[in-house]
């Protein structure tokens, strides 16, 4: 399993529970393909350095799991389908967690 971190643009539009449940959604996604250990650091509401679907400003989240690479794939897809989600990006941190290298 590899390690993943998606970082995530939601709109500054929506309230804190809609915003809890898509990030929630997005957890269930990983766990139901295969992943493990979503950890959902909430970075807040931020000032843009250029507007963004008319916005200047958004709210960021990250989320860091594991899981296989096809994982990925499902979870941006849901992504893009999603309302509420501006941009995202998403970066492999390491080839193998610390428990398959012992």
């Amino acid at each position: 399993m590899r390690k993943f971190e998606t970082l995530l643009l939601l709109s500054p539009e929506l309230s804190a529970e809609t915003r809890e449940s898509l990030l929630q959604g997005l957890v269930a996604i990983i766990t139901r393909e295969g992943g493990a250990a979503a950890e959902i650091d909430h970075w807040g509401m931020r000032d843009l350095a250029y507007p963004v679907r008319k916005q200047m400003r958004g709210y960021y989240a990250r989320l860091e799991y594991q899981g296989p690479p096809p994982l990925v794939a499902e979870l941006e897809r849901n992504i893009r389908i999603s309302d509420g989600i501006f941009k995202y990006v998403t970066v492999k941190l390491a080839d193998k967690t610390e428990e398959e290298v012992a």
